[in-house]
């Protein structure tokens, strides 16, 4: 009975199918992107700005360097800034939130704020966590948002700005624990390990409670600790125009409650294009190591950039993952930031020739790409993520989540901003190519 499902997607591949050149004819941007390679404006926002190329008066875009700006000031100046700061991803949120940076007072609040938001509500871990383990983290983190609908104590269908910024302050303090609690439980039932459940400690950050939970001992370094924040600052916002945070305000658009909204934009961060990118260049990168070792000559690593660029090794997709980004041409600052912190922990873990390897392999991929397609690419976010995260101790299936945590509030900002600002249904258009057809009758078909 199945073979009718075969036969009839066969039929419509042959019958249905949309010539790549009607794209052209009839101006429609794949992608919602132009022909330079630049996106397609489809809003207005005074969150962030990713700036990775120039555009002159008569529209031709030429290469620069990357900066990204929360609320207009450099993330590289803020973190030049937070040296020796422990808070510095809650600062970040603040800033993102309210757009100003907090005061001593402000940020005692706030911070204050988000500790007494970290407990989960009264027997939810064992109720909705323990009781019902998932081997997909991003999945089941869509389902504990969803279900925090259920707890919303007020009206969780309210799309008012400031109940939005109340729910969303809420889940940004809780997500995090949600993450380390949902992989506890997954290496419990699905691997066989001991069930290790710590308690939160409301006097730490983000990110040293994210360690905190995690370690099997509950220990971390502060470079550690430090080093995890500028992950997770890096990760808060990245423009109104990636596919998740874009998805976010789409579905909001329509007058949904907020969970929906996160529940969404978790999904489309779960793709590989977007937020699994990270685990992709892990996986690539340990199959480099392993075929020619981080002794390798130069030569050596460009042969094997070769072979990934003809489609000859590792997933044969023909991508060289972490290289390259739909924005920035001649770098990714926040590749360049996440690169120095991944050099400082390397030093402490004992492992800087693999941070040597990567630098060195990100080069020459770089070169050779630009002699096949003649444009200049850069390491972009995802190239060094996954190493930091490997020696933070953090496991492969928690490195998208953790660009979850990071993203979430940049998610609520836009929402919110689209509330008070946009306050109309995202409703595009796609032109029909199809033919017209009469009615056949079943006898006749």
């Amino acid at each position: 009975m199945a073979e009718i499902i075969k036969e009839s997607f066969e039929r419509l591949l042959k019958e249905q199918n949309i010539p790549n050149e009607l794209y052209s004819k009839y101006q429609v941007k794949k992608g919602l992107r132009n022909e330079d390679g630049t996106g397609v404006l489809v809003g207005l926002t005074r969150i962030s700005d990713v700036v990775g190329y120039r555009k002159d008066a008569k529209g031709h875009v030429s290469p620069s360097k990357g900066h990204l700006y929360y609320r207009g000031l450099d993330v590289e100046e803020i973190l030049r800034h937070a040296e020796g700061k422990r808070f510095v991803f809650e600062e970040v949120c603040f800033l993102i939130l309210f757009g100003h940076l907090p005061s001593r007072e402000e940020m005692d609040k706030f911070k204050a704020v988000l500790s007494h938001r970290y407990e989960l509500p009264t027997h939810y871990l064992e109720s909705s966590i323990l009781s019902f383990p998932s081997q997909n983290l991003m999945n089941k983190l869509q389902q504990e948002v969803l279900m925090f609908y259920r707890y919303d104590k007020y009206d969780p269908d309210s799309t008012n700005p400031f109940d939005i910024l109340e729910k969303g302050v809420n889940l940004i303090a809780k997500i995090p624990v949600i993450v380390c609690y949902t992989y506890a439980t997954k290496i419990h039932y699905f691997d066989n390990q001991s069930l290790i459940i710590h308690q939160i400690d409301p006097s730490l950050s983000i990110a040293e409670q994210i360690l905190h939970l995690l370690k099997k001992d509950g220990r971390f370094t502060p470079k550690e600790a430090e080093v995890l924040d500028t992950a997770l600052v890096l990760h808060a916002d990245h423009g109104g125009g990636n596919n998740s945070t874009f998805t976010n305000v789409v579905i909001g658009s329509t007058g949904t409650d907020l969970y929906s909204t996160i529940a969404g934009s978790i999904g489309s961060l779960k793709g590989p294009r977007h937020g699994g990118a990270n685990l992709a260049v892990r996986k690539q990168m340990k199959a480099v190591i392993k075929r020619i070792g981080l002794d390798a000559t130069d030569d050596d690593i460009r042969m094997i950039v070769d072979k990934i660029l003809n489609k000859e090794f590792n997933d044969h997709s023909g991508l060289v993952y972490g290289i390259g980004h739909a924005v920035y041409t001649l770098s990714d600052p926040r590749s360049e930031l996440l690169a120095k912190k991944c050099e400082e922990i390397s030093i402490e873990k004992h492992r800087h020739d693999e941070y040597l390897f990567h630098k060195r392999f990100s080069e020459i991929a770089v070169e050779e790409i630009y002699k096949r397609k003649g444009k200049p690419v850069c390491t972009n976010v995802d190239f060094y993520s996954g190493l930091v995260y490997d020696m933070l101790g953090i496991p492969e299936d928690l490195y998208t989540l953790l660009f979850v945590i990071g993203r979430t509030v940049g998610w609520i900002a836009h929402n919110i901003e689209d509330k008070l600002y946009g306050g109309r249904i995202i409703r595009p258009a796609t032109k029909y190519v199809g033919e017209k057809m009469d009615y056949t009758d079943e006898s006749e078909r």
